[in-house]
């Protein structure tokens, strides 16, 4: 098992070390950044429907799944993103690869765990604008949220699972706006710091049971309560040389002024049905409601936001030809594909963001009866170019390793 687990740290350590930063989205400038997809590239797979209860990989989604894991899990996934941004003025492209999650399944009886590292959102924005005066303003964004996250599972009956998350948010996310006026020697610099950290908790319940000697037929819903996320600020003005060469150097600068502010992060639940044939073939959709009209950004200095209730939907599911298959390996693939809808509940310049997307994919079994990869791609687009804003239309990468083991057996012969 250790071997596996340093050879999936090889291969995705290999697969983002060109990664400077999660997201290339101007959008990010908004709240706590991009909010990321939470769940693995399984789950994305399918839409990002999450109600089926794997009993071989970690659903980091829905933690009522963990009582469903046989085997310990390790899981890890990373995403490659070409972005195509245009406007009503300029078209740019865009590329970023990153590290999206890592997390450990280990099963109980009638029970189980699980554990890992997220991000959360992210920030990652240059914008530069020269209007007709010649004056230049450009502005600068990085970092983000991440969450460390313990959940737990636990069978009441063979039917009925219930789950608990508990996660830690934390990061760091850090702007620079910069304007320069022609014939003035020095520029204007406003850099702004936000130190982020808080608690919430996810929970969640499963109900699956036969419909036919074939078929079974599965609910599930997960609720997350609204929580809060402290904000500690700092923002220091100062007089640079400015040049588009080189980064800015500060000449003078002002003390910085600190302050702490509250964001709450909103209450969100989800509904979702499915049905299918263990080990064959599964059909699922949900239905997420987010309570987006009570978020707030780090500051008050963001005024052409509005945030309103968001809802998203999602369908997708998988086909297995033959799990059982030996001599034929194309049969033993697990098939996946999906989609999704979703009204972030942003409102920018009065016009509603809204995203989309289509995704496909494979699960291929490695040497082992239960470990496999998973690769995919997602195409998608964002936004819209009406009212000064940007349309993004985006294809993501997706790779994912699910190693699978059994740990705690006590051997009968050495």
């Amino acid at each position: 098992m250790i071997k596996k687990l340093l050879f999936a740290f090889f291969v995705l350590f290999s697969m983002t070390t060109a990664a400077q930063q999660g997201t290339s989205s101007p959008y990010s400038f908004y709240g706590i950044g991009e909010v990321r997809f939470r769940g693995t590239v399984e789950n994305r797979l399918m839409g990002g429907v999450s109600i089926f209860p794997d009993s071989l990989h970690v659903n980091i989604l829905n933690p009522a799944t963990y009582a469903s894991l046989k085997m310990t899990t390790y899981t890890a996934g990373g995403t490659s993103t070409y972005t195509k941004l245009n406007s009503s003025q300029k078209n740019e492209k865009a590329q970023r690869s990153t590290l999206d999650y890592m997390a450990v399944g280990i099963p109980l009886r009638n029970a189980g765990f699980g554990f890992g590292l997220i991000p959360y959102s992210s920030v990652g924005y240059r914008i530069r604008n020269e209007d007709s005066d010649g004056i230049v303003k450009r502005y600068e964004g990085t970092g983000g949220v991440n969450k460390v996250f313990l959940g737990f599972g636990y069978k009441l009956t063979s039917n009925f699972s219930i789950g608990l998350d508990a996660n830690y948010n934390f990061g760091r996310i850090e702007t620079r706006n910069i304007q320069k006026i022609p014939e003035v020697q020095f520029g204007t610099q406003e850099l702004n710091t936000s130190d982020l950290s808080g608690f919430n908790v996810n929970v969640s319940a499963i109900y699956q049971r036969k419909f036919n000697e074939k078929l079974n037929v599965f609910g599930s819903v997960i609720y997350t309560p609204e929580s809060k996320l402290q904000s500690k600020n700092s923002r220091i003005i100062s007089s640079v040389l400015y040049s588009d060469f080189f980064d800015p150097q500060d000449v003078d600068q002002l003390d910085a002024v600190k302050n702490s502010y509250t964001i709450s992060l909103p209450s969100k639940i989800t509904f979702g049905l499915g049905i299918g044939q263990n080990k064959k073939w599964m059909v699922g959709s949900e239905v997420t409601f987010q309570q987006n009209s009570r978020f707030g950004n780090r500051t008050d200095d963001i005024s052409n936001v509005i945030y309103r209730d968001a809802v998203k939907y999602s369908l997708g599911g998988y086909f297995i030809p033959d799990a059982s298959a030996f001599s034929n390996y194309l049969k033993k693939i697990t098939y996946r594909g999906g989609f999704r809808y979703e009204n972030t509940g942003m409102t920018i310049n009065n016009q509603d963001l809204r995203d989309y997307a289509l995704s496909a994919g494979f699960g291929l079994p490695l040497g082992g009866a239960f470990s496999n990869v998973n690769i995919g791609v997602e195409y998608g687009k964002r936004g819209t170019a009406k009212a000064g804003l940007v349309e993004e239309n985006y294809t993501n990468f997706l790779l994912s390793l699910s190693l699978n083991d059994r740990w705690f057996i006590k051997r009968k012969y050495d």
